[in-house]
């Protein structure tokens, strides 16, 4: 039996074989100096033996126990631990708190007889697995950990355990593609149920453009024998036996995605409505409603929604002025003056939606004539609505008609009293742009804007009014460029009304007679007297419109006046021209 002592507390080796003594002491260095040891851990290993019972009987002996000491800091508390070595050996592995777990691993490797390089597992009397590091549970002599060989360890058992790792690893992936391979399918039907849908939609809307066909075929056959009765407003006017609303196909919608840049123009009045296709304009109005938060406020189903601005679509007839690209125009003004006033945060949600859907319904189904035909006319439309906004009421109805589709019902999910409400609103912003009740409106807003209250339920609908007739009349404010071809369209749809007053006798407005009215003449009197005192009595409430929509139409005006100067010069010159011809025929 080999003892080496260090000191007065060095730390003593013992062996049972002293040949082993001398080979286990080279394995490590000691410090001459080890302060008394406070964490013990007991260890048992069986290095060469088979994993089994083992009992920690005859230890207390000091000669029957193996002792073995890593280098430790000075002044730092060691720690220890028993081991179970072969053949009923016990050893006391005793290692500094701040050794690395590869030193601890060598230490036990020596003590055990068991090569460095092989891997070794360190379990408890229960078969517990026992982390190999500084911070191990502390033992003792009655609960004795055992250091195990992987070379122990039966074949079988290892590919036991690897098998069922690798199983648990398969299982885990297994779930992991199940779920991406889930979202995959969930996606991929969503999108064939919603083209079902939207292809279900456009079946359904083609049929009833063809019932309108159809009716407008055989009502067209009537007029054509000589019986006139009375007919739909949508159906009475033909020009050589041609209905004046061609047919249109429906529009295949498909989805746009809108840069940035257009979404930034969408706001401004500057937007140039000319550029874009009607499936553009559709996907525009679509993004509108989903950025103003009123898919969310009503709780619009989104195919709905499409399906709404469809029937909207098809219900537009290819008027010079009065049609679908007009509605689109007003309709981006109204965008353009939410967001320019910043009316999110001084009206709600609910009354954001009257304002956006007012102004998409507000000219359905315009026939090209206005009231003034209407009741000199006396059409269905005149008769059914008794001379009171007939063209007016008829875009109410005709809008509350698609409503009432329970596939374009985009309200589908208000309450009933809410939606009572919401009805209701929408009918009065769409009757106040009738320009026959311009001067009630506006004289009732100019009373108002001094001590406007945005509290007041009144006030607030009044201005709803008045900006629903700003936007319905702003294409001045637009640039020149823009405006220009508008004026000539609303020119020659009053040229169209104009001359069919003529053919059948009725009055005739001097604003719309092709052989009286002018550019200049036409907007000159509209712009002063009407469109600019408008807008600044809404610039009085939001000062920030005057440079981006007032100055326009200054502008404007100042423009039209110029070219009435020139084309007055132009009359005068000629007139002096022909005055002068004339004398001169008479000389001779």
């Amino acid at each position: 039996m080999l003892v080496r002592r260090y000191g007065e507390r060095g730390v003593h080796i013992q062996r049972s074989h002293s040949a082993m003594a001398t080979d286990k002491s080279a394995n490590y260095h000691q410090s001459p100096s080890i302060p008394p040891r406070s964490h013990v851990c007991i260890i048992a290993s069986a290095a060469l033996g088979k994993l089994g019972d083992f009992s920690p009987q005859g230890i207390t002996h000091a000669d029957k126990a193996n002792e073995f000491a890593l280098q430790v800091d000075g002044g730092t508390k060691p720690s220890s631990c028993w081991i179970n070595e072969i053949e009923s050996e016990v050893q006391k592995v005793v290692f500094s708190q701040h050794c690395s777990p590869c030193d601890i691993k060598e230490l036990l490797c020596s003590a055990s007889n068991t090569p460095r390089s092989t891997g070794i597992m360190l379990v408890d009397i229960e078969g517990a697995l026992v982390s190999i590091d500084p911070t191990m549970p502390t033992n003792s002599p009655n609960s004795l950990y055992k250091v195990i060989s992987s070379s122990n360890i039966d074949q079988g058992e290892k590919e036991d355990m690897f098998q069922k790792i690798l199983f648990q690893v398969a299982e885990q992936f297994s779930r992991a593609f199940q779920i991406n391979d889930l979202k995959t399918e969930i996606t991929n039907r969503l999108g064939v149920l919603e083209k079902r849908v939207e292809l279900e939609g456009l079946k359904i809307v083609e049929i009833e453009k063809c019932k309108k066909d159809l009716k407008n075929l055989r009502d067209e056959m009537i007029l054509r024998r000589g019986r006139v009765g009375n007919f739909s407003c949508q159906y009475n006017f033909s020009d050589n036996g041609k209905n004046l609303t061609p047919r249109r196909d429906i529009p295949s919608y498909p989805k746009y995605t809108l840069s940035q840049e257009t979404i930034d123009a969408l706001k401004k009045p500057t937007f140039d409505v000319w550029l874009w296709e009607h499936n553009e304009m559709l996907s525009c109005l679509e993004y509108i409603y989903h950025d103003l938060g009123l898919v969310k406020e009503f709780n619009m189903n989104p195919i709905t929604l499409k399906r709404w601005l469809l029937g909207i679509q098809e219900n537009y007839r290819s008027n010079p002025f009065h049609n679908f690209r007009h509605c689109f125009c007003v309709s981006q003004m109204m965008y353009g003056m939410i967001n320019l006033c910043n009316l999110p945060e001084k009206i709600t949600l609910t009354d954001i939606g009257i304002l956006m859907t007012a102004a998409v319904c507000h000219d359905l189904d315009h026939p090209g004539y206005n009231n003034a035909y209407q009741i000199n006319a006396c059409t269905e439309l005149a008769v059914r609505y008794n001379d009171i906004s007939p063209l007016e009421n008829h875009h109410c109805a005709v809008a509350f008609q698609i409503l009432s589709k329970p596939e374009c019902n985009i309200f589908a999910n208000v309450e009933l009293e809410a939606y009572k409400e919401i009805r209701q609103a929408i009918i009065t912003l769409i009757l106040a742009t009738d320009m026959a009740r311009h001067g009630e409106i506006f004289n009732s807003f100019k009373q108002k804007v001094d001590s406007f209250d945005f509290a007041n339920v009144e006030h607030v609908t009044c201005l709803k009014m008045v900006l629903i007739k700003c936007c319905d009349i702003s294409n001045e404010v637009r640039p020149s460029e823009v405006a220009e071809p508008w004026l000539d369209c609303l020119l020659e749809e009053y040229f169209m009304q104009s001359d069919r007053e003529k053919t059948e006798g009725l009055p005739v407005a001097p604003f719309m007679d092709r052989d009286k009215v002018t550019k200049p003449t036409a907007q000159i009197g509209f712009i002063k007297f009407v469109l600019i005192p408008m807008f600044e009595a809404v610039m009085k409430l939001f000062p920030q419109i005057e440079d981006i929509m007032v100055q326009p139409l200054r502008d404007s005006r100042d423009h039209y006046e110029e070219m009435k100067q020139i084309d007055d010069a132009m009359t005068e010159a000629q007139k002096k021209k022909s005055e002068n011809m004339s004398l001169g025929s008479k000389k001779k």
